[in-house]
């Protein structure tokens, strides 16, 4: 069961933007306190000599004037204050789906701080009509704005529109050298891709040296597309020495990330005991997750062990239903057609009604 999957040359994959490093609180300005009034000046009446005479009323002690207050200071500006940098309230409210409330926020972390990936944020929520209506025009200007202030996330996000050509026309130029400066930073899809392009050879001379070299920085970095791409590399000795044992151990690791292609292949090489001990229970087992993934491929090597009852316990029904399944996605396989049609009625009528549940029509 030896296999070969084509790498997908121009992955469309956004990273949802990564989250800022500061807080905003926004607290209104405090109230400015009016000015207190000097206390006027009482006047003591004068002693007239006609009165002298008279006794005195004993005289009554006065109350001071109150002293005047300073003047409270003018409020400053009502400009955003960002107090704790572990919390990041865009990101949050983007995480919680209050699309509207992260924009309002980035928006005013974009104005008064320079935060650039708030900035990111802002095109992120443009190109997905996230809270606001799409608009690839302004997605495609904050990422501008991000990138050039840095942001690793947001030189690959604007990289991929130059290629698709959302949001102004195709810039083939300028998404490499944003590719490459994302890369550089460490951003491991943007090293990812970048490989692809040398890998196709149009946009970039073909060097699979190179395309290798990123590769490995991305998968380093724990980019299962890219552990899976760079496995198919050392399976075929393609820009690296061939190397099965090292190609089974990147399948393994992106398949732990749920990569329903690298399952499939790590599943032939444990069936197989190809580069890593043989084990054919769990290989089934990894091939039954990637046939509830919409694997194809996984559900006609599923159907095969099923039917033919190696590896595992024999159940017709079951594996026939995965390869009607498979038949319908185009990976259809004579071999199985024929044990289909060795079924008895009532069996046939169960791996149709499994079939059909799980494809949501009819399957006849």
């Amino acid at each position: 069961m030896k296999l070969l999957r084509p790498i997908s040359i121009l992955a469309c994959c956004l990273l949802a933007a990564a989250g800022a490093s500061a807080q905003i609180s926004l607290t209104p300005p405090a109230a400015q306190a009016p000015a207190s009034k000097p206390a006027a000046k009482k006047e003591t009446p004068k002693e007239s000599s006609k009165e002298t005479s008279k006794p005195k009323a004993p005289a009554v002690a006065k109350k001071p004037a109150p002293t005047p207050k300073p003047a409270a200071t003018p409020a400053p500006s009502p400009t955003p204050t960002f107090d704790d940098p572990n919390v990041d309230l865009v990101y949050g409210a983007y995480q919680r789906g209050l699309y509207k409330t992260a924009l309002d926020l980035a928006l005013t972390r974009a104005q008064y701080a320079g935060d650039a990936k708030a900035m990111t944020m802002i095109g992120e929520l443009y190109s997905g009509a996230l809270g606001v209506k799409r608009d690839y025009a302004k997605a495609a200007e904050w990422y501008q704005r991000a990138a050039d202030a840095g942001d690793r996330e947001g030189m690959f996000a604007l990289a991929m529109m130059r290629l698709s050509g959302r949001g102004g026309p195709v810039n083939r130029e300028q998404a490499v050298k944003l590719l490459a400066s994302a890369a550089k930073l460490g951003n491991p899809k943007a090293a990812y891709n970048l490989a692809l392009l040398y890998l196709d050879g149009q946009t970039l001379p073909q060097d699979l040296k190179r395309s290798a070299e990123l590769l490995r920085l991305a998968a380093d970095a724990g980019n299962p597309e890219a552990q899976y791409a760079l496995a198919t590399f050392y399976k075929e000795g393609t820009g690296v020495p061939k190397d099965v044992e090292k190609s089974v151990r990147l399948l393994q690791a992106a398949s732990l990330a749920d990569n329903a292609e690298a399952e499939v292949e790590y599943a032939i090489a444990l069936y197989n005991g190809t580069g890593t001990p043989k084990n054919q229970p769990a290989a089934v087992a990894l091939l039954r997750k990637a046939a509830r993934q919409n694997s194809p491929i996984a559900q006609n090597r599923l159907a095969k062990v099923l039917v033919s009852g190696q590896g595992t316990p024999m159940d017709k029904v079951e594996g026939l239903k995965w390869h009607i399944v498979a038949k319908t996605a185009g990976k259809g396989d004579p071999e199985l057609d024929a044990e289909l049609s060795r079924l008895s009625p009532e069996d046939r009528a169960k791996v149709e009604d499994g079939a059909r549940k799980w494809i949501g029509k009819d399957v006849k």
